[in-house]
């Protein structure tokens, strides 16, 4: 089945090399441009929590990276090739592309109610994509990689994918999606995957960094010692597809296909689509963002095709975990699903994109449930951060006309909550170039809970009674909080930018000011005495779960009813 070739592979080694040290080296070393992307998302259903889950870390991830000061490409989009979306356009009654436009409306428009600043959004139906994926289909053919075979086997239509049958389940079920393989006989192209096994073995024994968490590098290193099979890229009796160089009998398989976009996304509408354009644009990437179910192709199929091609390797793969809900998995046969679309609308995206970046330890498994997300929300956005603004901007306004007496920095010197602060910031910073978003989140939270405790030590509404000196040092801690707060929607801001912009703009900031921020404005100092806030208006409403929403109701109506007047008689209206 294999056929041989003397044709020997070139491909460029150096972009994998900055990620030697791991995820810290990989993410504060290289150069001013950041190339991130999320998987490109299969259109045969509308959005789930899982799709949205991955865009909205890499949205965060994004964001951090431009605060930094990188020229950010944000790459995400739709996969819109395959049998599967022909079955489920016909299912709809419809065609592939009307289905194809549809779902990947939707895509977008979730992108959107979730803050999701994407520079990017590749569709697999693009002509500069098709005309890039034959570029680099014909680029293999010539290396020798391709050759024609005869393959039998079984085959999962949800994966699109061949299965050993070692790594089936009873009845020869698909161990992801639960369903039995089917026998299949095609007359396919195969790409000669096996021939860089050795290749791919010392990619990853050089470059540790490549494949994280370090967890799921073990798992990749595991199939590749295991050997590699050739696996077939074309499909025989899919017409929904890119048809084959030369044989218009066939199509390409989906994902040769569909992992071409990340490079065919970097052209240019205005660009002739061509594969050295799109490399030049901005390739190799820094990070590919996915599930860690298609983390093989990601891992292991797409670095092969690129060697064959020879081009560079993205420089890191991350796989993250699932998300169950209530510990259950999700699916429609259990009725516990979570739609995206109305998750957001019910609670907003700030809350959505917060609980699970600081819930979900990134890379691994996490779990949703209602109560744990209220609670959280509550205590860490409405509580801690919202109340510490509005308590402190009411002190101010009363005893202030809302009017800073004092730079930030004057006399902060060696007070403990500016030293409190700046080692925390210091964190944050290092937690979200190792993409630990979670700890970000957290230690973010504790300068919002230091705020507390100094205004509660403080205790400025009494200092301001007293008048005089007393009076002076009140202004100056008001100051001084409001400085930890100005830091707090900055340093929260890749994770919360409606609730950050809030922030910013209660402390007397335009949108434009905040959309020029840059990390290095997380450095105490930055009020002046002067300065106006605006007036203080709670920026994080807390949410009632259903039993607070009786109890309140019923409590109403209870007062309503003591205090309802006499109903007057005709005579005495």
């Amino acid at each position: 089945m294999f056929l041989s070739s003397s044709t020997t592979a070139l491909y460029c080694t150096c972009s994998t090399s900055s990620s030697s040290g791991g995820k810290d080296s990989f993410l504060t070393n290289g150069g001013d441009e950041f190339v991130l992307t999320t998987p490109l998302y299969y259109v045969n259903a509308p959005p789930h929590m899982g799709s949205a889950y991955t865009t909205i870390a890499a949205d965060a991830i994004a964001r951090f990276q431009r605060l930094l000061e990188k020229k950010v490409i944000f790459i995400t989009g739709t996969d819109e090739h395959g049998e599967k979306i022909a079955t489920a356009a016909a299912a709809n009654g419809s065609t592939p592309t009307e289905h194809c436009d549809v779902v990947s409306q939707a895509y977008k428009a979730l992108w959107k109610d979730l803050d999701i600043s994407y520079d990017k959004f590749i569709r697999t139906t693009d002509p500069k994509h098709e005309a890039v994926v034959k570029e680099f289909y014909s680029r293999v053919l010539a290396n020798g990689d391709i050759y024609r075979a005869d393959y039998e086997g079984l085959y999962c239509v949800n994966c699109e994918e061949y299965k050993d049958e070692k790594d089936l389940l009873e009845n020869n079920c698909c161990p992801t999606h639960l369903k039995p393989c089917v026998k299949r006989k095609e007359d396919n192209y195969f790409f000669a995957l096996s021939k860089y096994q050795q290749q791919l073995e010392d990619v990853l024994k050089q470059n540790p960094g490549f494949v994280q968490p370090s967890y799921r590098l073990n798992e990749v290193q595991g199939w590749i010692k295991n050997g590699l099979k050739d696996f077939s890229i074309s499909r025989a009796s899919v017409d929904w597809g890119i048809a084959v160089p030369n044989d218009s009998e066939q199509t390409i398989y989906v994902w040769f296909d569909a992992l071409l976009g990340y490079v065919s996304a970097l052209l240019e509408d205005s660009e002739l689509a061509s594969l050295e354009t799109a490399i030049s644009s901005g390739w190799p990437a820094s990070l590919h963002l996915i599930g860690k179910d298609i983390l093989r192709f990601h891992a292991v199929y797409w670095p092969a095709m690129l060697m064959s091609a020879g081009i560079g390797l993205p420089k890191m793969v991350f796989g993250h975990g699932f998300l169950t809900k209530d510990g259950m998995k999700m699916g429609k046969s259990l009725g516990n699903t979570l739609e995206p679309k109305d998750f957001v609308q019910r609670f907003g995206p700030d809350a959505v994109r917060y609980f699970f970046l600081r819930e979900v330890e990134f890379g691994n498994d996490g779990d949703y449930s209602e109560e744990r997300f209220i609670r959280m929300i509550n205590a860490n956005l409405a509580n801690t951060i919202g109340n510490l603004l509005n308590r402190t901007l009411g002190l101010l306004k009363k005893n202030c006309q809302s009017t800073l007496a004092v730079d930030s920095y004057v006399d902060a010197e060696g007070n403990k909550l500016k030293d409190t602060v700046e080692k925390l910031v210091e964190k944050a910073h290092k937690h979200y170039q190792n993409l630990e978003l979670s700890a970000a989140c957290e230690t973010v939270l504790e300068i919002g809970n230091a705020g507390n405790l100094y205004i509660d030590g403080q205790a400025p509404w009494t200092l301001f009674k007293q008048g005089g000196t007393a009076f002076e040092t009140a202004a100056k801690d008001l100051v001084i909080v409001l400085e930890a707060m100005r830091i707090i929607s900055i340093a929260l801001s890749p994770i919360t930018p409606g609730l950050s912009l809030r922030i910013y703009s209660q402390l007397g900031y335009t949108e434009e000011q905040f959309n020029a921020i840059i990390w290095s404005d997380t450095k105490w100092g930055g009020l002046k005495a002067g300065q106006v806030m605006a007036q203080p208006t709670p920026i994080f409403a807390r949410i009632e779960d259903g039993t607070e929403a009786e109890t309140k109701s019923a409590v109403t109506k209870k007062v309503s009813k003591e205090k309802a007047p006499k109903s007057k008689s005709p005579v005495e209206a």
